[in-house]
């Protein structure tokens, strides 16, 4: 049984708790055994390795909670002339740009398969751990149905191991829910409105009816409680989804006051994925990748998202840190964070989010999201001070160490501190 010392470091643990100078970690294997004041801690009489904080911030791994680890958007013409094997080792670089910022676990809402999560899990490629949806449920003509009027269909094919997400109706959105779990589906995603990037609808569109919203819910909870998370802009399907009992709002662009004392009364969790429609302005502006519908749709509601979020975080809605990445590149996720503290949250809020919450929200809050005895050894440690300025995140060479169960995948202290030295 292996120990670790991670010490000499600023401890800022997940659970809300102010930061704890001099800290250190000790890690058995991979888990945490005590974090904490070093002055305060037992040191085993054994063997121990001891990591150098030099000073650093140490947190727990982030999460993601909304990402698209198979895709990253691009123009058009350029995606009908890529073979279809080729996006799996470009995944292979979106995983591990995820990890290389620190986001040690994800969601993936869509398009990943269980080979993808396996590989990871095999140490085959690197990446962060992962829950898989497989691929979404949508309407016909819905946000995922990417079918466009000149007759051309670039939806993303199903292939074995990813089933077509198109079903109307109560007993075909029963029999996708249970393909999908047939697939490895960890977590059940549904289009219950349009949105930003599908070509024939609008993000206020409501999409299933709340009989097949209940549905979903029903026939996911009958396989050992499996979740379900909503796509879900406008204010009408938002409350289609919380009465039928689903589990998280992804995006949330058109929140009324309904809709948020709905989703305190059920406990729904939110997660505002708020960079998507701010990127696919930026994006526009640099490229011709995004189509001229995604662009002028993300115009219109950019400024109203905001404000919703600021309105269900005000009165006390769960927010988990999710992004869409894979609508803007992956490894720029942390983004996500300063544009939280824009609408109101905390640093230590909207880092929370992207740690306990986000933990919770995924069912994985016994496990991950704190750095707290008995916790798995996921942990980054930072050049600066997030509680100080959140947005020192978004640069990834800020991000010295970046640890997954207590195995090291990027530490960069050596490179920081002889760049220090030269300056």
């Amino acid at each position: 049984m292996a120990y670790t010392l991670v010490k000499n470091g600023n401890l800022i643990d997940g659970t809300g708790k102010g930061l704890v100078a001099h800290a250190a970690v000790l890690i058995q294997d991979n888990r945490v055994v005590s974090a904490g004041a070093l002055k305060d801690m037992d040191i085993p009489n054994e063997t121990v390795e001891v990591m150098d904080a030099q000073g650093g911030f140490i947190l727990p791994g982030f999460i993601d909670t909304h990402v698209h680890m198979m895709l990253e958007i691009k123009d058009m013409r350029e995606s009908l002339v890529t073979p279809f094997a080729l996006k799996f080792y470009q995944a292979m670089e979106y995983m591990k740009r995820t990890l290389d910022v620190g986001i040690t676990s994800v969601r993936d809402a869509g398009f990943t398969d269980l080979g993808v999560k396996q590989a990871i899990e095999q140490g085959l490629i690197k990446g962060p751990r992962m829950q898989v949806s497989i691929n979404p449920l949508t309407i016909t003509g819905g946000h995922g149905d990417s079918w466009m009027r000149s007759g051309i269909d670039v939806t993303s094919k199903e292939y074995p191991g990813m089933p077509s997400g198109i079903c109307d109706g109560p007993e075909e959105v029963r029999k996708k829910v249970r393909e999908m779990l047939r697939a490895g589906a960890d977590i059940i995603k549904v289009h219950a409105t349009g949105g930003v990037m599908s070509p024939t609808d609008h993000p206020e569109f409501t999409q299933f009816s709340q009989e097949e919203l209940s549905i979903i819910v029903q026939e996911a909870a009958f396989r050992r409680g499996v979740k379900v998370m909503a796509h879900a802009q406008g204010a009408e399907g938002v409350k289609n989804a919380v009465r039928a009992g689903i589990h998280s709002i992804e995006h949330g662009i058109f929140l009324d006051d309904e809709a948020i004392e709905l989703m305190l009364e059920k406990g729904t969790y939110l997660v505002p994925t708020l960079l998507a429609p701010v990127s696919v302005l930026e994006a526009s502006k640099i490229s011709e990748d995004m189509p001229a519908y995604a662009v002028e749709k993300a115009r219109e509601v950019v400024e109203i998202h905001a404000e919703s979020i600021t309105k269900a975080y005000r009165a006390g809605v769960k927010i988990a840190m999710g992004t869409d990445a894979g609508v803007m590149p992956h490894g720029t996720n942390l983004r996500e964070l300063g544009l939280m503290c824009d609408i109101g949250m905390s640093p230590m809020e909207s880092i929370m989010a992207t740690t306990k919450v986000a933990a919770e929200c995924m069912g994985w809050g016994d496990k991950l999201g704190t750095i707290e005895p008995g916790k798995l050894a996921d942990f980054v440690i930072t050049k600066t001070n997030p509680l100080e300025n959140i947005r020192s995140l978004e640069n990834k060479n800020n991000i010295v160490v970046v640890a997954k169960e207590g195995i090291i995948e990027k530490d960069i202290r050596a490179i920081s501190q002889k760049a220090v030295g030269q300056a």
